[in-house]
Parts: C-alpha cells; sequence; structure tokens
C-alpha cells in the first residue's frame, strides 16, 4: 500500500519528518493502528502512532463518497481486509518507509520473534567497514587491547577482494562465507568449526563483538551519521525491499580522529562494538528472512585498494522444480562504487537462455557499461549460453517484493 499524508494531517506528517515524533518511527518499532475511513478518491484512511495518512489497498479502484469529516466509512471488502484494531511494524525509513501489517490471526513464530528484536539493531556494514579503514590507517590501533588486533586481522581477512568474485568459484566461496550459511556449514561438518571460524564473516563477527563485551559496552549512538532515529537507517535486508546499494559511510574518520584524541580509549571501542553488533544483527535479520521463502539475500564486503564497499546479491530460485525442468533461476546484484555511483543489475537463466538487465544512477557509468557488452557477449557464448537480452539503463529500478506479506509504503 502507497501511504501518503493526507490534508488533515499534513502538518503531523511534516513534524515527524523534522524529527518531532522520530523516536516513535524507528526501524523495529511496533505502533498501534486502525482503520478510520476512505477518501473521495478510494483510498483508505488509516491512523498509525497518531498520525493519519492515506493507504490505497491491493486491488482497490474507484472512488467513493465523502462523509462530513473528508471521509467515508469503509466498504465491506476494505473493512474485512483489515480489523478495527492491529498493529504495524517499522521495516524501514526514508523517503519510502515501509510497514508490514502484523494481522492478530496467527501468533508469532520464533522467527518472527527474532526479527522483531534483531530490526532495531541492524545497520548496514558501511560504518564498521569505514571503521575498520580509519583504524589501520591510524596510531590508535596500538592503543586497542592486544586481544583485539588479531581478531581485527581476521575480519579484514574474512573481506574479498574484486578478484575473489570475478570467478564462478571464487563467487559461490564468497556466498558460502559471507555468514548466511555459517550455522548449516557446521551442522554438516562439525570438524570443520575452526576452519569456519577463521574466515566466515559472522563467525568473526561473533568473536569480536564477545571481545569487545569484555572492554566496553556500546555506545547509543553509532558512527554512521544515520543514527537510529534519524530516518536514515540503512533499510534492512528484506525481500520486500528487494535491492539496495550501500555507499560508504562518510565522516567515520572524523569521529573516528576526534575519539583517538582521548586518552581513554572506551569511546572508541564502544563506538566499534555498536558497529559490529549492528553488523551482526544484519546478518541474522537476512538469515531470518531466508529461512521463510526459496530466496535470499546476501552480503559480501569488499577490500579494494582505497576502501571497502558491499556487494549485495539476491537469489530466487524455484523449489517445486521436477528433477528433469530446466535451470532457473534469478540473481540480482547491487553496489555503490565511488568512481561507478550505484549500480544494480539482475540475471535471468532458463536452461541455456541468459537475460541480462542492468541500471546505473549516472549516465557516465551507463555508457561505460554498454561499452563492455561485446566482450560480455563473447564470453556468454564461449560458455554456451544464449543471450536474449543485454541491456542497461539509466537510473535505478523501483523496488518490488516478489514476497512480500502485508505491507504499508508511506511518502512524504
Amino acid at each position: 500500500m502507497i501511504i501518503q499524508p493526507t490534508s488533515l494531517a499534513a502538518l503531523t506528517w511534516l513534524g515527524a519528518a523534522s524529527g518531532t515524533t522520530a523516536e516513535s518511527w524507528r526501524i523495529g518499532v511496533v505502533m498501534s493502528a486502525r482503520p478510520l475511513g476512505v477518501t473521495e478518491q478510494g483510498k483508505m484512511v488509516l491512523q498509525i502512532g497518531g498520525m493519519a495518512v492515506e493507504a490505497e489497498m491491493p486491488g482497490q479502484q474507484g472512488s467513493l463518497p465523502n462523509s462530513q469529516n473528508g471521509y467515508s466509512p469503509l466498504p465491506g471488502q476494505a473493512a474485512a481486509a483489515l480489523p478495527a484494531q492491529f498493529q504495524v511494524r517499522v521495516l524501514s525509513l526514508g523517503t519510502q518507509p515501509t510497514l508490514e501489517v502484523m494481522l492478530p490471526h496467527a501468533s508469532e513464530s520464533v522467527a518472527q520473534v527474532a526479527l522483531r528484536e534483531r530490526l532495531p539493531q541492524q545497520d548496514g556494514f558501511a560504518p564498521l567497514l569505514a571503521t575498520v579503514q580509519a583504524l589501520a590507517q591510524r596510531p590508535v590501533m596500538r592503543q586497542l587491547p592486544a586481544a583485539l588486533r588479531p581478531v581485527l586481522a581476521q575480519l579484514e581477512q574474512a573481506m574479498r577482494t574484486p578478484a575473489d568474485i570475478t570467478t564462478g568459484a571464487g563467487l559461490r566461496e564468497a556466498i558460502q562465507r559471507s555468514g548466511l550459511f555459517m550455522e548449516s556449514s557446521l551442522a554438516q561438518n562439525p570438524l570443520l568449526a575452526a576452519g569456519v571460524g577463521e574466515d566466515d564473516w559472522k563467525a568473526v563477527l561473533l568473536k569480536l563483538s564477545n571481545l569487545l563485551d569484555s572492554y566496553a559496552p556500546p555506545r547509543g549512538s553509532p558512527l554512521n551519521p544515520g543514527a537510529a532515529g534519524s530516518g536514515n537507517e540503512t533499510a534492512p535486508p528484506l525481500l520486500q525491499r528487494g535491492l539496495q546499494a550501500q555507499a560508504r559511510a562518510a565522516g567515520t574518520a572524523a569521529t573516528l580522529a576526534a575519539l583517538a584524541g582521548e586518552d581513554d580509549t572506551a569511546p572508541l571501542l564502544g563506538q566499534l562494538h555498536t558497529a559490529v553488533r549492528a553488523a551482526l544483527a544484519r546478518v541474522e535479520v537476512a538469515q531470518l528472512e531466508a529461512s521463510t521463502v526459496p530466496a535470499w539475500i546476501t552480503e559480501i564486503p569488499i577490500k579494494g585498494r582505497d576502501g571497502k564497499d558491499v556487494l549485495q546479491l539476491q537469489l530466487d530460485y524455484p523449489t517445486d522444480a521436477g528433477p528433469d525442468a530446466p535451470r532457473q533461476w534469478t540473481l540480482g546484484f547491487a553496489i555503490d562504487l565511488p568512481t561507478l555511483g550505484p549500480v544494480q543489475g539482475e540475471l535471468q537463466l532458463h536452461d541455456l537462455r541468459l537475460s541480462v538487465r542492468l541500471w546505473a544512477e549516472r549516465t557516465s557509468t551507463t555508457e561505460r557499461l554498454e561499452q563492455q557488452f561485446t566482450a560480455l557477449r563473447q564470453r556468454l557464448a564461449a560458455c554456451g549460453l544464449l543471450l536474449d537480452q543485454l541491456t542497461c539503463q539509466t537510473g535505478l529500478p523501483r523496488a518490488h517484493g516478489r514476497h512480500s506479506a502485508h505491507l504499508l509504503k508511506a511518502t512524504a
């Protein structure tokens, strides 16, 4: 549902956008909601967290007469879709917040409870990667406890290089060690526990978080300028949101420089702890999401010569195909590089037929990618694949939730 502010609540909405009610609109927060009526355009009016907003129900069309208060009572079909009182959970913020309708007809599973707990804790990898990058370049690294330094080195080792992911085997290994499959790998072969702990992203995050527990508690405000409650948190890796490229965290080096000037290293360790816990919660959100549908999203930290970036991948695959069914899957990716800007792609494979669609935010990046099309066609032909489509468009695609539950999308 697309939510827009009504004329009755425009000032309230503007107040929320400016931060006066930002505390209530935070990722993971559950708020009470109730339907109020419909507008003359046929949009449902809901009261959510003290704010009146318009919502367009899926499949809802046509206009309905207004009542004296600006909207009429709910029609039977809309009333049946939502109870008189229900709850919504904030999944993401920004210019188009996403809310999940939590209908009371079913009790929450263990996975749903765990997901609700981790959503407010998660944030993107960019603050942690920028922190590690800045620490490695500053003398303050020598002031950190001796036990932390080798684990930070392990965290660096768990990151992949561009060369690692340019081959099929390398990309498979990077996905396997992204943290999404850590428990699965341990369950299949417990004897490999030591090896998994060395280069698995989640395993190293757990080790680092446990160590930081003994040195400093996490600080209330992370290094990321989009601190909790500001409305700028990195959207969680949920299939409903689709792919979203993560840019490098700006301002982290300056924050670290200020903390490094203090005699006490506890503030610095607290900030590091916050970034680690947020990254760990993000991995677990992706794991919990992948347990419910035949698709998953994972993120791979990439270390380059001049910084660290995040490659986001999404794989959709059929689970009901028979043994003789052709190979079929859809792989999406998103990355935000300083030299190229945000780039997204989608590869659809059906047996030996492949379709490739690319999107770039910058026109110059679109032109650079199109210059590589001839070489890409030749490489795909050498692999025996039939290329049905190869395009690159300027502008990023809108997210579409193929596996979404009851969701609300809000725009200011």
